[in-house]
């Protein structure tokens, strides 16, 4: 089975100025045929996120007449816009709102659905993404709609911002992309407002981002992140929320968007495998976005010098929003506007730089969480996760059952290139269940193609093993599939194990169930709602690779050697010796020295 959401890298899709105008000629036939004598352009499947679809659909009309000046155009903008402002402006509340601060304020606002009273909880983002169909409208109808009707959308948006801000409690999902895009709606409006009221709207927008986004920023993996439904980072809505931050930059030239955004784009270049692949998330551990994280992932991609664009998004939504039957839909349709507008082009080569938390060579990488265990590792086309034992997951030692990979005490990270090699050495402190403290050092040598691992911690009880991740899924063309097993070695004895027990706390590989699905199942609330990552951290066992130690290490020593993308026979000896451990194998040789006078360990590397 494939995963549905990860699909090509979005810097594969072609973004000339001829690509864009095809984009907009077919969504103008569709438009066109699709235009009801009301006026609505909205999809005829459209129920959920409609309350701003049929303006979002005009704004790409407005769009198309600036570049082509198609006199077909006017007609369609004009009655789509009076649609709009005739059908699907609410000033009453809608009954069981929970986020009103004023009752009865009379101010306009747009629904998530239509029916009063289903599903309000949505009428806050659906507001916010009608403010910016409005002000796009707004930006390029200039000869297209009379001065009367210009002047009614400018006073329902102005009145879109006021409720956002004053009605309601603002961000009441702790959605930093929703946040944001207010913020950014905020901004495009008070260019179209007089000067005093304009600068009003636009310090109201950097105050509300200063008070209520940035200083609740969460950190994650070294990084300070817009929170996004209460969780650090979610990849399909990071990357939205990284759009936001490039058009706010662009609107505003405020330097602490560019200065966030550079932030949050190290942050997704370090946790996205070289293959674009990703998961996790506090509301979706796999879905992943299209259209709508082309213009944050290309912008930002130029700021920080790599490549962002191979992030596997969603190319059914490669242009711009479709329903099941492909048909064009208005939602999120500010997102293709902007970057139909903005002239930067995507950086396609990756950073040389080294980065704590990655490790990335060629078509290996292996992303690291907080605690500098890998979260992610690619090799050979498969994607590896880290496996779960007795409620613990990560990989790491485990003796009688329990994962040594919880840091206690500080984490030592030295990177070193030489010879085509890239690696990576960790030297963690961990206490076990007998409170001795030890030193798991792990070494990572790539040469592009393989990944070699190598764990050395002081001799454990038991007959210990390594765990060694998840086989999750492989690269299959442009698509990801599932998989429940890859091509990995051992110098030590290896095996795949699966959980003997069934239900929903233990995931085994082989089934047909992606991990959010599995995640979902734990959560503590309904799909959509709950925190697959939470979930997640309930699983008890999972599929696992289990190295065994080698037979020759130092006697006060045990040692783990596996090699991720090759099945071929590997050999590692290590030894200790003056210079410290040293790690040979048939491509490299690479020696752990000790700590120096910072504590801080060495590592030097060669070809074999």
């Amino acid at each position: 089975m494939h995963l549905l959401h990860q699909r090509a890298p979005l810097h594969d899709l072609p973004d000339t100025p001829e690509a864009y105008d095809a984009v907009l000629a077919d969504v103008t036939e569709q438009a066109l045929a699709r235009l009801t004598p009301e006026g609505s352009l909205e999809h005829p499947d459209c129920v959920d996120d409609i309350g701003d679809t049929s303006l979002g659909i005009t704004s790409l009309l407005a769009l198309a007449w600036q570049r082509t000046k198609d006199p077909r155009l006017p007609e369609a903008v004009r009655r789509s816009l009076a649609f709009h402002l005739r059908e699907r402006v609410y000033r009453e509340d809608n009954p069981g709102y929970p986020n009103l601060r004023v009752r009865d304020s009379g101010l306009p606002y747009a629904r998530y659905t239509l029916a009063a009273g289903a599903h309000p909880i949505g009428d806050w983002p659906s507001t916010v993404w009608a403010l910016l169909q409005a002000v796009n409208v707004l930006d390029t109808a200039d000869g297209l709609v009379g001065d009367d009707l210009r002047a009614e959308l400018l006073k329902v948006a102005r009145g879109y911002w006021r409720w956002l801000t004053e009605a309601t409690f603002f961000n009441p999902q702790e959605a930093g992309n929703q946040a944001i895009g207010c913020v950014v709606g905020g901004l495009m409006l008070a260019r179209h407002l007089p000067a005093e009221d304009g600068e009003a709207v636009r310090v109201r927008a950097l105050t509300l981002y200063a008070d209520e986004i940035r200083a609740h920023r969460v950190r994650d993996r070294g990084a300070l992140l817009p929170p996004e439904h209460g969780g650090a980072y979610d990849n399909n809505y990071g990357p939205i929320s990284l759009s936001f931050l490039a058009q706010a930059h662009r609107v505003s030239g405020e330097e602490v968007f560019a200065q966030d955004g550079d932030a949050l784009a190290r942050y997704i270049d370090a946790r996205l495998t070289g293959g674009g692949f990703d998961n996790g998330g506090p509301r979706y551990s796999e879905q992943h976005s299209g259209f709508e994280s082309v213009l944050g992932l290309r912008y930002f991609s130029r700021r920080i010098g790599s490549d962002l664009g191979r992030y596997r998004g969603d190319t059914r939504w490669g242009r711009h929003a479709v329903k099941a039957d492909g048909g064009v839909d208005g939602h999120f349709a500010w997102m293709l506007v902007w970057q139909i507008q903005d002239a930067t082009r995507w950086q396609r080569t990756p950073s040389a730089s080294f980065k704590r938390h990655q490790l990335r060579a060629g078509t290996v990488s292996v992303a690291f969480d907080d605690r500098m265990t890998p979260s992610l590792v690619e090799a050979g086309g498969t994607y590896y996760l880290p496996a779960a034992v007795a409620r613990q997951h990560g990989f790491g030692p485990v003796t009688d059952g329990f994962l040594l990979c919880r840091p206690m005490g500080e984490v030592r990270v030295r990177d070193a290139r030489a010879d085509g090699l890239t690696a990576k050495l960790v030297t963690k402190p961990v206490v076990g269940r007998d409170h001795v403290l030890r030193y798991v050092r792990s070494l990572y040598v790539t040469d592009g193609a393989t990944l070699w691992t190598t764990v050395a911690v002081e001799r454990l009880d038991g007959t210990p093993h390594l765990l060694a991740g998840l086989p999750y899924a492989e690269d299959d063309g442009d698509r990801v599939r599932r998989t429940a097993r890859g091509a990995v070695a051992s110098a030590g004895a290896l095996r795949l194990t699966h959980p003997d027990a069934r239900g929903a706390a233990h995931f085994d590989a082989r089934a047909e169930l992606t991990q959010e699905q599995a995640a979902f199942a734990l959560a503590a609330d309904p799909r959509g709602y709950g925190n697959p990552d939470e979930g997640w951290k309930h699983l008890v066992s999972s599929t696992a690779l289990e190295a065994g130690p080698i037979p020759d290490a130092p006697d006060d020593l045990h040692v783990f050697a596996v090699r991720y993308g090759s099945q071929e026979p590997l050999t590692v000896s290590v030894e200790r010796g003056a210079e410290g451990l040293t790690v040979r194998t048939d491509r490299f040789t690479a020696v752990l020295g000790d700590a120096d006078a910072h504590g801080e360990p060495e590592l030097t590397l060669r070809a074999a």
